[in-house]
């Protein structure tokens, strides 16, 4: 009888994707993405590991042969590459590409790291003739499909987002945000592209009028010794460095903030800003990647194109002083990180834009 279930079952996995990931484990965010949403697959899903640097590097041809094993063996319905926009990536996954064109299998490709600065001086012919190849293509924002349409690419462009797992707000209470305004937050590496020194002046600014408030950074970097001093130098009380969190560690300092601080430079879909959404933080951020094409001033926090602390720290002071407000814009992010961008809805949305190409 289990047998016979077991069979059933797997016929009605309507669809079979081979999608490319770096490594079973460790950091990166192409594997954190994948590894994270693995247990939400509905349909029959295989991950194809290629391997840390150096070593795929060396063992590339036996690589190859074992992706074509994989394309023989697995028959899967479509390849799902997952490069980022740079030569070396693009280079690998263009031979992947061409290998799946050879034996007739369909592809899709999402580029999840997208650099505007090599975007400027690359080589488009070369890059648009691969990607043509590929029946559709995800990327983060619009602006990375915008870009990817101006340099000539034909295929179809889809907008997709990173996610949070759904356990990972498990026992958060919402209703214990009710309006305080004291500890802010940052949380990812410890870069200046961050913006992390542009946090602490925020902050500065801030704790002249507000002696109460807190800031937390959670997260290591390169930059972690420098911002420490610069802090020091500056003589700011109450600026909290946690090194790197994870699991409930992490989750504690979400619950325990207020609001939530993110400058950076650039980015493709910050995770940590939707992790503080679903958390019920008013976020105060800038018009980076895919935050672009959702974020709503006013009902969510705060989203500008500036870099100057004192607009952001102008622009927080109204959450600061009003509880009611504060506590609105909690609900609604949180509401809407749960209806956009837990793991298994992301997913979902995934598997039917796929199964659309499947059925061409």
């Amino acid at each position: 009888m289990f047998l016979i279930i077991l069979i059933i079952s797997i016929e009605t996995l309507t669809m079979r994707v081979l999608i490319t990931v770096p490594t079973k484990s460790g950091y990166g965010g192409v594997t954190n993405y994948y590894l994270g949403i693995k247990e939400y697959w509905k349909e029959n899903i295989e991950y194809f590991y290629f391997g840390r640097k150096p070593w795929r590097n060396i063992f590339y041809p036996f690589l190859i042969i074992r992706f074509i094993i994989r394309l023989i063996c697995f028959k899967p319905d479509i390849v799902l590459l997952n490069p980022s926009l740079g030569d070396k990536a693009l280079k690998r996954d263009f031979i992947y590409l061409n290998i799946c064109r050879f034996f007739r299998k369909k592809t899709s490709v999402f580029i999840h790291g997208f650099n505007f600065e090599y975007a400027k001086n690359a080589d488009w012919k070369w890059i648009s003739a691969n990607l043509n190849k590929a029946l559709c293509i995800f990327v983060l924002s619009q602006d990375f499909k915008n870009e990817l349409i101006r340099r000539g690419i034909k295929s179809d462009i889809h907008l997709t987002s990173t996610k949070v797992p759904d356990y990972f707000i498990s026992g958060f209470d919402l209703s214990m945000r009710q309006g305080k305004a004291e500890n802010i937050m940052y949380s990812g590496r410890i870069e200046k592209a961050k913006g992390v020194y542009e946090t602490v002046d925020t902050f500065s600014i801030l704790k002249s009028q507000y002696k109460d408030l807190t800031l937390t950074f959670v997260g290591d970097g390169s930059e972690l010794p420098m911002l420490k001093q610069y802090v020091e130098n500056k003589k700011i009380k109450d600026v909290r460095f946690t090194g790197e969190l994870r699991g409930e560690d992490f989750k504690k300092e979400y619950i325990n903030a207020d609001m939530y601080l993110f400058l950076s430079y650039t980015e493709g879909m910050p995770t940590v800003v939707l992790e503080a959404m679903i958390f019920g933080l008013p976020i105060f951020t800038r018009k980076v990647g895919g935050l672009i094409d959702f974020f709503e001033n006013g009902k969510m926090g705060y989203i500008s194109s500036s870099l100057d602390p004192a607009v952001f720290a102008e622009a927080m002071k109204p959450y600061i002083e009003n509880p009611a407000k504060m506590r609105s814009v909690s609900i609604y992010n949180s509401e809407y990180a749960k209806t956009h961008f837990v793991a298994s809805v992301v997913v979902r949305k995934f598997e039917n834009t796929l199964k659309k190409y499947i059925e061409l």
